[in-house]
């Protein structure tokens, strides 16, 4: 394991298309990857669309829970109009500032892509009060080319198939990469490298448990139905976060930082972090002299906030690598980061602190 293969797979699972509730592209490539390499005991599809693996233990009291979810923000075609044009709705919280003449993919019902572009009523024929004013998501349309309800339908482009802005993979300088999807493809990245790992270095005691959930983005839901059925009685999320470090905003703001190893989350809107959980991971990570840093509370939410009050209640927290521009196309974050992520993962499972 490396930067170039952690980049590699960054790469492939953010190109990848799979909006919240269909996530079978995402979802195939990895069980299929993890059979391939023969990377879990146990490794299967849960009828929600959650990748689900096992990883049996020697002789440890603990079943831990790995999530990383599989799904991005995106669009759903809600209305084909008369010449063409969709009319869509939002999956997820995207900021609308960012979507007109974007360049987007949508999905046909028959797994066919198809790009358009999202528009608007032209800046020429609008008034200078029209154009003070933000534009509305029911103001806007994606442009396929195509010229008719017969043509576009024909092509299965139908009320309900789905697509998401697209951004090709970009290297930057210092080890940085642009992508889409980075959130929570990202963690995915992070949980495949580590079963990468413990193929290659079996001696752990506890259980491990792995979900690559569906849903995240849309209330968790792959996330309540995964560790309904692994029984985890220890678990940690395994995201994308903001890395809000750029000019104009107050230090005591910025969630966290690029290049500064992942983040750990003491709170958030979801779930307040098990302390015990979060020792673990730093007595862990100093023990093995992994950079850390902690995400300033009470930013955003995970799939931990619904893991951690599954059955009797699970002791969770949230493990990020920091990200920029996160909710965009063309999300930026530093390879290192990623690396750094894997190794705090790997200690947390060694447990070298004995906690």
């Amino acid at each position: 394991m490396d930067i170039k293969t952690i980049k590699a797979l960054q790469e492939e699972l953010s190109t990848l298309i799979g909006v919240s509730g269909h996530e079978d592209d995402v979802s195939n490539f990895i069980l299929e990857l993890i059979e391939k390499e023969n990377l879990a005991d146990k490794a299967w599809i849960d009828p929600l669309g959650n990748v689900l693996a096992i990883k049996n233990g020697t002789n440890g009291k603990e079943r831990i829970l790995l999530d990383a979810h599989s799904d991005e923000i995106g669009f759903m075609v809600s209305h084909v109009e008369k010449n063409g044009f969709l009319r869509f709705v939002p999956i997820g919280g995207w900021d609308t500032r960012i979507l007109l003449g974007q360049t987007i993919i949508v999905r046909s019902k028959v797994g066919e892509l198809y790009h358009g572009i999202i528009g608007s009523k032209p800046p020429h024929i609008t008034s200078p009060d029209e154009r003070k004013k933000p534009v509305k998501i029911p103001d806007m349309y994606i442009d396929v080319g195509m010229k008719s309800i017969e043509e576009v339908t024909n092509n299965n482009i139908v009320i309900g198939v789905t697509g998401t802005l697209f951004s090709p993979f970009v290297d930057f300088p210092n080890n940085m990469v642009r992508g889409k999807a980075f959130d929570d493809r990202t963690g995915c990245n992070v949980l495949i490298h580590v079963l990468r790992m413990l193929k290659k270095n079996s001696s752990f005691k506890d259980t491990l448990l792995f979900n690559f959930a569906v849903q995240e983005e849309i209330g968790g839901r792959g996330a309540i139905t995964g560790a309904f059925k692994l029984k985890p009685t220890m678990a940690l999320a395994i995201e994308n976060t903001t890395a809000a470090d750029v000019p104009g905003i107050r230090e005591a703001e910025i969630p966290s930082y690029i290049g500064k190893g992942p983040a750990i989350t003491v709170a958030d809107k979801s779930i307040i972090s098990s302390p015990k959980v979060n020792d673990r991971l730093v007595k862990n990570a100093e023990i093995d002299n992994i950079p850390y840093q902690y995400k300033k509370p009470i930013f955003g939410g995970t799939d931990a906030g619904k893991i951690h009050i599954s059955r009797e209640g699970v002791p969770s927290s949230v493990v990020s690598v920091p990200c920029r521009y996160i909710h965009s196309p063309t999300s930026l974050l530093k390879l290192d980061d990623i690396l750094s992520t894997i190794h705090l993962i790997d200690a947390f499972i060694r447990n070298k602190a004995g906690i």
